[in-house]
C-alpha cells in the first residue's frame, strides 16, 4: 500500500492552517506538525518573546531551520507560519518536498478569526485591518507562487476544507489515498 508523502499548508494568519492541518492529518493518517509549535518546543520560548528578543529577523532564521528539518520528514501534514514564505529557501524546500496547499482567505475573515491579535507579534500596535491588508499585499503573490493547490476558506467549516483538499489531491493524482 502506498502512503502519502507530505502536505504543506501555507496562508495568512487566520486562514485555518492549524485547524485544517489537524483535520487533514486525521483524514489522511499522516502526522500533524506545526512549524511555530516546533520553534516554541526547541527554544522553550513563546513566539512573541522571540520577536521581542531577536526581532523578526531572528525569528525567521529559526523558522528556516525548523522548516528545513520538518520538510525533510516523510508523511507529514505541516502547518507553516504565515510569513514562512518570505524566505526563498523556505519556498524552495516546501515546493520540492511535498504538495503545497494555499489556504486563501479574505482580510475581513482573517480579522474575524484572529480578533484581538493577541500572541501575534506582527499585529501589535496600530490598526489590525490595515496591517493585515499590508501583509496580504506583500505575501499573497508569494503564497500563489508556490501553491500546487489553492483552497478558499472564508465562511467554511474545517472538515469541509480538509475533505476538499483530500478530494482534489486524489483526483489530480498529486497524492495517493492511504
Amino acid at each position: 500500500m502506498q502512503t502519502l508523502r507530505n502536505i504543506f499548508l501555507i496562508g495568512p494568519m487566520g486562514s485555518g492552517k492549524t485547524a485544517v492541518g489537524k483535520c487533514l492529518a486525521g483524514l489522511s493518517g499522516l502526522l500533524y506538525v506545526d512549524s511555530d509549535d516546533e520553534i516554541v518546543n526547541r527554544t522553550g520560548a513563546e513566539i512573541p518573546l522571540i520577536f521581542e528578543k531577536e526581532g523578526e529577523t531572528g525569528f525567521r532564521e529559526r523558522e528556516c531551520g525548523v522548516i528545513a528539518d520538518l520538510t525533510a520528514q516523510d508523511g507529514v501534514v505541516l502547518s507553516t507560519g504565515g510569513g514562512a514564505i518570505l524566505s526563498p529557501k523556505n519556498r524552495a524546500v516546501l515546493s520540492a518536498r511535498g504538495v503545497v496547499v494555499y489556504l486563501e482567505t479574505s482580510v475581513a475573515q482573517q480579522a474575524s478569526r484572529i480578533r484581538s491579535g493577541q500572541g501575534r507579534p506582527l499585529l501589535t500596535g496600530g490598526d489590525p485591518m490595515q496591517r493585515l491588508t499590508e501583509l496580504m499585499a506583500h505575501r499573497g503573490p508569494l503564497y500563489a507562487e508556490i501553491a500546487h493547490l489553492t483552497v478558499q476558506t472564508d465562511r467554511r467549516r474545517v472538515r469541509s476544507v480538509a475533505e476538499q483538499i483530500m478530494r482534489e489531491l486524489i483526483t489530480t493524482n498529486r497524492i495517493l489515498k492511504v
